[in-house]
């Protein structure tokens, strides 16, 4: 039997919500504390620098406000990956307007990373390996978790010694296996190209204001832009997705 305690199982978030059997909104995005410290360290820069026009002290404020939320954790002794990758995100942001002394710099590294992820999805769909497939079928077949592959198997007081126990199957199989669905190719492209748009959006709108060096507006586009639409098309691919699941689990 499988029993796992609430710390044992994997939380929800991001793209492993596309395979949960219901969607939950405040789990995909990291629960109230989760949308907290994505936003906060954003909000705190462009208030500051708003009111101040202060560079100097727009960038410490930001700083500090991520490294509270890392603080805190370790504290509390939380998770603390998806604070730390946001201390990361604030780091580079920090450093190159520091660096070039110009506030909308701070939201280059999103821009960038944008630019970056529209491009991998536009050429995933092109070449028919859609990005959302690999991200969903890597977490079904448990491909970053080789516990999870392995199932009860390994479970503590299970001593029987299956007489021909077959061998462990590539995870890499699942990976391409899919692409022989012609219904699941079809689920996964629609589902990336949520995602193009999403980047596209955040691109089209946050880089004139950018080039202008508007900050106020730049820095509310981030926000609106940010966590709400992501969860959106979250949901979004979680709807095409699991279209493509029920139809499996109804055949099987």
């Amino acid at each position: 039997m499988d029993e796992h305690t609430p710390e044992q199982v994997p939380a929800r978030r991001g793209m492993r919500s596309l395979t949960a059997d219901s969607f939950s909104f405040a789990e995909a995005v990291g629960g109230v504390r989760g949308v907290v410290e994505a936003v906060l360290p954003g909000l705190v820069f462009v208030v500051v620098f708003v009111i101040t026009e202060d560079l100097t002290a727009s960038l410490v404020t930001a700083a500090a406000a991520a490294l509270v939320a890392v603080v805190a954790r370790l504290v509390q002794r939380t998770p603390v990956t998806q604070a730390l990758g946001g201390v990361l995100g604030i780091a580079v942001g920090v450093f190159w307007a520091w660096r070039s002394g110009e506030a909308q710099d701070f939201y280059a590294w999103g821009l960038w990373t944008n630019a970056a992820y529209l491009l991998a999805f536009v050429v995933s769909i092109l070449v028919r390996w859609p990005l959302v497939g690999l991200f969903v079928e890597a977490i079904r077949s448990g491909f970053s978790d080789p516990a999870a592959r392995r199932g009860d198997r390994d479970a503590p007081g299970d001593t029987a010694e299956p007489a021909d126990e077959e061998p462990e199957q590539s995870p890499f199989a699942a990976l391409a296996a899919w692409r022989t669905d012609a219904d699941l190719v079809r689920r996964y492209t629609i589902a990336s190209w949520f995602w193009v748009g999403l980047f596209g959006i955040r691109l089209a709108v946050k880089v004139p204001l950018y080039l202008t060096g508007d900050v106020g507006w730049l820095g509310t586009m981030h926000l609106a832009l940010g966590v709400p639409l992501w969860g959106l098309v979250l949901w979004l691919t979680w709807v095409v997705v699991r279209g493509a699941h029920d139809r499996r689990g109804a055949a099987g």
